[in-house]
Protein backbone atom coordinates (compact mmCIF):
# COMPACT_ATOMS: atom_id res chain seq x y z
CA UNK A 1 0.00 0.00 0.00
CA UNK A 2 2.94 2.34 0.48
CA UNK A 3 3.70 2.28 -3.26
CA UNK A 4 0.50 4.07 -4.42
CA UNK A 5 1.02 6.81 -1.83
CA UNK A 6 4.56 7.47 -3.12
CA UNK A 7 3.33 7.48 -6.71
CA UNK A 8 0.51 9.82 -5.78
CA UNK A 9 2.85 12.19 -3.94
CA UNK A 10 5.35 12.00 -6.78
CA UNK A 11 2.64 12.83 -9.35
CA UNK A 12 1.39 15.76 -7.28
CA UNK A 13 4.92 17.08 -6.96
CA UNK A 14 5.46 16.70 -10.71
CA UNK A 15 2.16 18.50 -11.42
CA UNK A 16 3.17 21.37 -9.14
CA UNK A 17 6.57 21.64 -10.85
CA UNK A 18 4.87 21.56 -14.28
CA UNK A 19 2.48 24.36 -13.35
CA UNK A 20 5.34 26.37 -11.88
CA UNK A 21 7.26 26.06 -15.16
CA UNK A 22 4.19 27.14 -17.14
CA UNK A 23 3.61 30.07 -14.79
CA UNK A 24 7.27 31.04 -15.06
CA UNK A 25 7.10 31.01 -18.84
CA UNK A 26 3.94 33.09 -18.82
CA UNK A 27 5.45 35.59 -16.38
CA UNK A 28 8.62 35.83 -18.47
CA UNK A 29 6.51 36.32 -21.57
CA UNK A 30 5.13 39.54 -20.09
CA UNK A 31 8.65 40.96 -19.73
CA UNK A 32 8.66 42.07 -23.37
CA UNK A 33 6.18 44.71 -24.44
CA UNK A 34 3.57 44.26 -27.12
CA UNK A 35 4.17 45.14 -30.75
CA UNK A 36 3.87 48.86 -31.50
CA UNK A 37 2.78 50.41 -34.78
CA UNK A 38 4.90 53.56 -34.87
CA UNK A 39 3.41 55.08 -38.03
CA UNK A 40 1.15 54.15 -40.92
CA UNK A 41 -0.27 55.94 -43.93
CA UNK A 42 -1.85 55.13 -47.27
CA UNK A 43 -1.08 56.90 -50.49
CA UNK A 44 -2.73 56.66 -53.88
CA UNK A 45 -0.79 55.82 -57.03
CA UNK A 46 -2.57 55.30 -60.36
CA UNK A 47 -5.95 54.72 -58.72
CA UNK A 48 -4.73 52.22 -56.10
CA UNK A 49 -4.14 52.89 -52.41
CA UNK A 50 -0.90 51.49 -50.95
CA UNK A 51 -0.03 50.98 -47.29
CA UNK A 52 3.24 52.05 -45.71
CA UNK A 53 3.85 51.34 -42.04
CA UNK A 54 6.56 51.04 -39.42
CA UNK A 55 6.05 48.39 -36.73
CA UNK A 56 8.30 47.85 -33.72
CA UNK A 57 8.61 44.14 -32.94
CA UNK A 58 10.10 42.91 -29.68
CA UNK A 59 9.64 39.20 -29.04
CA UNK A 60 8.93 37.78 -25.59
CA UNK A 61 10.92 34.90 -24.08
CA UNK A 62 8.47 32.20 -25.18
CA UNK A 63 8.67 33.33 -28.80
CA UNK A 64 12.48 33.65 -28.63
CA UNK A 65 12.83 30.14 -27.21
CA UNK A 66 10.49 28.71 -29.83
CA UNK A 67 12.46 30.46 -32.59
CA UNK A 68 15.77 29.12 -31.22
CA UNK A 69 14.28 25.59 -31.22
CA UNK A 70 13.46 25.86 -34.92
CA UNK A 71 9.78 26.84 -34.68
CA UNK A 72 8.72 29.20 -37.46
CA UNK A 73 6.86 32.23 -36.08
CA UNK A 74 3.94 33.56 -38.11
CA UNK A 75 3.12 37.27 -38.01
CA UNK A 76 -0.29 38.45 -39.20
CA UNK A 77 -0.85 41.99 -40.42
CA UNK A 78 -4.61 42.56 -40.31
CA UNK A 79 -5.95 45.45 -42.37
CA UNK A 80 -9.52 46.82 -42.52
CA UNK A 81 -11.01 49.47 -44.78
CA UNK A 82 -14.23 50.86 -43.24
CA UNK A 83 -16.81 53.33 -44.47
CA UNK A 84 -17.58 55.92 -41.80
CA UNK A 85 -21.29 56.11 -40.96
CA UNK A 86 -22.73 58.87 -38.81
CA UNK A 87 -25.47 57.19 -36.83
CA UNK A 88 -24.48 53.54 -37.18
CA UNK A 89 -21.30 51.54 -36.67
CA UNK A 90 -18.75 51.86 -39.47
CA UNK A 91 -19.19 49.33 -42.28
CA UNK A 92 -16.29 47.07 -43.27
CA UNK A 93 -15.61 47.45 -47.00
CA UNK A 94 -12.48 45.28 -47.26
CA UNK A 95 -10.40 43.05 -44.99
CA UNK A 96 -6.88 41.98 -45.84
CA UNK A 97 -4.46 39.67 -44.09
CA UNK A 98 -0.77 39.76 -44.86
CA UNK A 99 1.21 36.83 -43.43
CA UNK A 100 4.94 36.71 -42.73
CA UNK A 101 7.04 33.89 -41.32
CA UNK A 102 10.25 34.21 -39.31
CA UNK A 103 12.49 31.19 -38.89
CA UNK A 104 15.98 30.58 -37.55
CA UNK A 105 18.12 28.23 -39.63
CA UNK A 106 20.66 26.73 -37.21
CA UNK A 107 22.96 25.27 -39.87
CA UNK A 108 23.54 28.55 -41.67
CA UNK A 109 22.99 30.64 -38.50
CA UNK A 110 20.67 32.91 -40.45
CA UNK A 111 17.17 34.26 -39.90
CA UNK A 112 14.76 33.78 -42.80
CA UNK A 113 11.80 36.12 -43.36
CA UNK A 114 9.17 34.83 -45.80
CA UNK A 115 6.19 36.70 -47.16
CA UNK A 116 3.64 33.88 -47.18
CA UNK A 117 1.29 35.77 -49.51
CA UNK A 118 3.89 36.38 -52.24
CA UNK A 119 6.46 33.64 -51.54
CA UNK A 120 9.29 36.20 -51.31
CA UNK A 121 12.18 35.31 -48.93
CA UNK A 122 15.08 37.22 -47.43
CA UNK A 123 17.84 36.10 -45.07
CA UNK A 124 19.48 38.08 -42.26
CA UNK A 125 22.54 37.65 -40.08
CA UNK A 126 20.81 38.99 -36.97
CA UNK A 127 17.40 38.75 -35.37
CA UNK A 128 17.33 42.55 -35.08
CA UNK A 129 17.78 42.87 -38.84
CA UNK A 130 15.02 40.35 -39.53
CA UNK A 131 12.60 42.09 -37.13
CA UNK A 132 13.38 45.49 -38.64
CA UNK A 133 12.63 44.13 -42.11
CA UNK A 134 9.36 42.64 -40.84
CA UNK A 135 8.44 46.02 -39.38
CA UNK A 136 9.02 47.98 -42.59
CA UNK A 137 5.83 47.62 -44.64
CA UNK A 138 6.28 49.37 -47.97
CA UNK A 139 3.86 49.87 -50.86
CA UNK A 140 1.45 47.09 -49.90
CA UNK A 141 -1.59 47.33 -52.24
CA UNK A 142 -4.79 47.95 -50.27
CA UNK A 143 -7.78 48.82 -52.41
CA UNK A 144 -8.68 50.23 -55.80
CA UNK A 145 -10.02 53.79 -55.61
CA UNK A 146 -12.85 52.84 -58.01
CA UNK A 147 -14.33 50.63 -55.26
CA UNK A 148 -14.83 53.63 -52.96
CA UNK A 149 -17.55 56.26 -53.09
CA UNK A 150 -15.81 59.65 -53.54
CA UNK A 151 -18.51 61.35 -51.43
CA UNK A 152 -17.98 59.14 -48.37
CA UNK A 153 -15.27 59.05 -45.69
CA UNK A 154 -13.24 55.91 -45.04
CA UNK A 155 -11.07 54.76 -42.15
CA UNK A 156 -8.14 52.38 -42.31
CA UNK A 157 -6.98 50.32 -39.39
CA UNK A 158 -4.14 47.84 -39.02
CA UNK A 159 -3.04 45.46 -36.31
CA UNK A 160 -0.10 43.07 -36.04
CA UNK A 161 -0.37 39.74 -34.20
CA UNK A 162 1.98 36.86 -33.47
CA UNK A 163 -0.07 33.85 -34.59
CA UNK A 164 0.44 30.99 -32.13
CA UNK A 165 -1.32 28.45 -34.35
CA UNK A 166 2.13 27.74 -35.79
CA UNK A 167 3.52 26.83 -32.35
CA UNK A 168 3.86 23.16 -31.43
CA UNK A 169 1.23 21.71 -29.06
CA UNK A 170 3.11 22.17 -25.74
CA UNK A 171 3.57 25.90 -26.36
CA UNK A 172 -0.04 26.32 -27.50
CA UNK A 173 -1.07 24.89 -24.10
CA UNK A 174 0.11 28.18 -22.60
CA UNK A 175 -2.76 29.89 -24.39
CA UNK A 176 -5.27 27.73 -22.52
CA UNK A 177 -3.90 28.67 -19.08
CA UNK A 178 -2.44 32.10 -19.77
CA UNK A 179 -4.34 33.47 -22.77
CA UNK A 180 -2.85 36.94 -22.46
CA UNK A 181 0.80 35.97 -23.08
CA UNK A 182 0.43 36.38 -26.84
CA UNK A 183 1.86 39.45 -28.49
CA UNK A 184 -0.07 41.93 -30.60
CA UNK A 185 -0.29 45.61 -31.34
CA UNK A 186 -3.29 47.79 -30.70
CA UNK A 187 -5.40 48.76 -33.69
CA UNK A 188 -3.85 51.76 -35.43
CA UNK A 189 -6.54 53.93 -37.10
CA UNK A 190 -6.51 56.85 -39.48
CA UNK A 191 -8.70 58.45 -42.13
CA UNK A 192 -8.08 57.48 -45.74
CA UNK A 193 -7.11 60.59 -47.71
CA UNK A 194 -9.47 61.55 -50.52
Amino acid sequence: MAQPIRNSAWRQGLAVVGLAVLAGLATTAHAARDFVIQAAYAGEVDGVYYLNATIDYELNEVALEALAEGVALTFELRIDVRRVQRWRPDKTIAELEQLYELQYHALSERYIVSNINSGEQRTFLTLAGALQHLGDVEELPLIDRALLNPNRDYMLRIKSVLDIRSFPGPLRVLDVFFGDWRQASDWYRWRLPR
